[in-house]
């Protein structure tokens, strides 16, 4: 078995890594860490969980950690995992990070983004998480950088066709919705219930810190430079995310080609399902699980490929990819402890 500690598991990215790993075959979760519920057990931040996990959450020891962890998931806010990082990975401990401290290869653009980095030696050490497109890196890694929602669900339908060139690397938009458990637990006006329900609304248009993690990982899959416009909404519901992606073909590039080259690349992976013709992807069908559905239509009287992905932003977004990143560093089977179906209703 190995021993899996959570660091910020009453948060929401938090509880499902719990909800995933309590069922998980090879795992025993040895250490939960809350600020906010620190000496109180887990089911009272998360009822739900009675008889299923009963230990009392602690606040972040890095000794405790070091020796009762094989591999700590930090589902905490950026700055906080790369503060704890060194002392982890000295002791052997391997790290999944849910934040964005370890997504990035180059330390001056994520200190662009968001802000100095304190362990930017580690970065050199670090893997982008993206599990479909990196798994082999991803067994060796000591930390795995776990991706944002926003660019699990574009980068798979995107990746694929720039590699084989099936698409020009400028000119490509992202419109992206996401449920409000993407914008985390803590309260704020932004997401109180007044201001999300009955509205859909844009936000931080052209202008969000996800861009930067995109454009780095499709530049280097592309060769060179990209042209990316992204545009993020909130919609009233709990969880999921569709992103609806435009490019322009290349020439002489049909429809076959493109679903030739989708179903190439992720034949064999569980959890990325190329739909058929006519099926649009739908967030009820990903709702709780590890799942991406990805369907296009090539508009061919104005050339522009319409891309679709649904993802659940806290299964395939956050939690369900860092414990499919789990499985790949450590050998297990890669459905381990995230082989549920989606709920029809």
């Amino acid at each position: 078995m190995v021993r899996v500690a959570v660091a910020g598991a009453t948060g929401y990215a938090g509880a499902e890594l719990v909800r995933l790993l309590s069922s998980h075959p090879e795992v025993r979760l040895t250490i939960l860490t809350s600020r906010q519920f620190a000496g109180r057990r887990f089911t009272e931040a998360f009822p739900a969980f009675a008889g299923r996990v009963d230990l009392l959450c602690e606040e972040i020891d890095e000794g405790r950690l070091a020796s009762e962890a094989d591999v700590v998931f930090t589902a905490l806010p950026h700055k906080m995992p790369m503060k704890i990082a060194p002392a982890l990975v000295r002791a052997g401990v391997r790290l999944i990070d849910l934040s964005a401290d370890f997504r990035f290869r180059d330390a001056a653009v994520y200190e662009r983004t968001y802000q100095p980095h304190a362990a930017p030696e580690l970065l050199a050490r670090s893997v982008y998480g993206l599990s479909e497109v990196y798994a082999s890196e991803i067994a060796a890694a000591a930390i795995v950088g776990n991706p944002g929602c926003y660019p699990t669900s574009v980068l798979l339908p995107l990746i694929p066709l720039l590699r084989e060139g099936l698409i020009e690397p400028g000119g490509l938009i992202a419109d992206s919705k996401s449920g409000v458990s993407g914008a985390g637990r803590s309260p704020s006006l932004r997401v109180h219930f007044c201001e999300v329900a009955e509205s859909f609304k844009a936000y931080n248009v052209a202008a969000h810190r996800h861009a930067p993690e995109m454009e780095a990982v499709l530049a280097r899959e592309a060769g060179g430079e990209v042209g990316l416009t992204f545009v993020p909404h909130l919609v009233p519901m709990s969880r999921g995310m569709l992103s609806t992606i435009y490019a322009r073909p290349a020439a002489g590039v049909g429809a076959t080609r493109v679903r030739d080259c989708l179903e190439g690349f992720y034949r064999g992976r569980p959890f990325v399902r190329i739909r058929p013709p006519g099926f649009i992807p739908d967030t009820l069908h990903v709702r709780g699980t590890n799942v991406c559905d990805i369907g296009f239509v090539l508009d061919e009287r104005n050339r522009r490929l319409v891309l679709l992905s649904a993802i659940d932003n806290l299964g395939k977004g956050a939690a369900g990819q860092a414990v499919q990143n789990l499985n790949l560093m450590f050998g297990f089977a890669e459905t381990a402890g995230l082989d549920a179906v989606p709920a029809a209703l």
